[in-house]
């Protein structure tokens, strides 16, 4: 058995700071696995993702104990556990895994979690897709799942041209389910029709409002998936017919849902969120073993991700810089 080191090179968040100016890299213990089912993963690649930046600005939906070590995912080797059945069936294998919700991250070489946060990665996955196979890839097939499951006959999704709206926009067209992509400029009109969407609109467009309405009654569009929020999660509810349902999963404009009530209570649409966190749970064993199987398989292709750095973790401000500059370029992997 490889033996551990006793110190580590970690970044660290003293504080929340919406310029996020509030990385440091330092040298810290290894942590040990303490429970059962915990896992010792040797960190691989760690991705920077909208929920990070959210996360270091103190606007995510969890919020850790300071100073904490940031990163909601990576890929990397299980190289100790505890003495729990599933921990222990992990050794030694590669996994793409999750951080806990309770303690330091994966922007560090090791990190500590959970069993049942880890994904066992099949051999012709590489780490850089391994990093990225959870937080984009699971957001995408859930939402196509609930889809799919809701007898849908077309989707309407903002943010079409980011990292999950582009792997949603492949799924969309792998099931055969017609979509209306928007995006808020021009060259990312022309990425999607690149890619073969035939539905393109821009939300700056000044008629992008009667173009939806018409769309969605044309297409029969009853859900909507909504990363951006704001003006726009009305302009989707409201375009589409009665006994639609809006589905919130991000909120790339900063700013909060606005619809027009009357599209709720006399139009009989709804609206809910969908947070991967607490969708995965709901999973049975089984199910989330499908689930991981197939993921996989499609990171190749309508689950890829592109990545557009790849960077120490010396240079992670730098990195957060590049990444929210132009997120539609890809991610910028941080490697320990």
């Amino acid at each position: 058995m490889t033996t551990l080191p006793t110190t580590m090179r970690a970044l660290s968040m003293p504080f929340y700071d919406n310029e996020r100016n509030n990385l440091i890299l330092v040298e810290k213990t290894v942590p040990r696995p303490t429970k059962a089912n915990d896992v010792l993963i040797k960190i691989a690649a760690s991705p920077i993702n909208p929920s990070d930046v959210v996360f270091l600005e103190g606007r995510y939906g969890v919020k850790k104990q300071l100073p904490v070590t940031p990163g909601f995912e990576a890929s990397g080797r299980v190289v100790a556990t505890g003495n729990g059945y599933l921990a222990r069936a992990l050794m030694g294998r590669r996994v793409a895994c999750g951080s806990p919700n309770d303690g330091d991250g994966t922007w560090a070489e090791y990190m500590v979690t959970r069993a049942d946060s880890c994904m066992p990665l099949l051999p012709q996955i590489t780490d850089e897709q391994g990093a990225m196979a959870l937080a984009n890839p699971m957001t995408a097939w859930g939402l196509m799942d609930l889809a799919r499951r809701g007898g849908h006959n077309a989707i309407v999704q903002s943010g079409a041209a980011g990292a999950v709206g582009q792997m949603i926009a492949r799924l969309g067209q792998r099931f055969q389910i017609p979509m209306i992509q928007v995006v808020r400029r021009e060259e990312q009109v022309q990425l999607l029709q690149a890619m073969g969407e035939q539905y393109v609109l821009n939300s700056n467009a000044p008629d992008f409002e009667a173009q939806l309405r018409q769309l969605c009654r044309q297409l029969k569009v009853t859900l909507a998936f909504d990363a951006v929020a704001g003006p726009l999660s009305g302009q989707l509810l409201k375009a589409m017919p009665r006994h639609s349902h809006l589905v919130v999963y991000g909120g790339l404009s900063n700013k909060a849902c606005v619809y027009d009530p009357s599209d709720i209570i006399f139009s009989h649409k709804k609206v809910t969120g969908f947070w991967l966190t607490q969708w995965l749970p709901r999973l049975s064993l089984a199910e989330k073993i499908k689930v991981g199987i197939n993921v996989q398989r499609l990171l190749h292709a309508e689950l890829k991700t592109e990545v557009q750095a790849r960077l120490p973790l010396e240079a992670a401000a730098q990195g957060l810089r590049l990444y929210t500059q132009n997120m539609s370029a890809g991610k910028v992997l941080l490697l320990p």
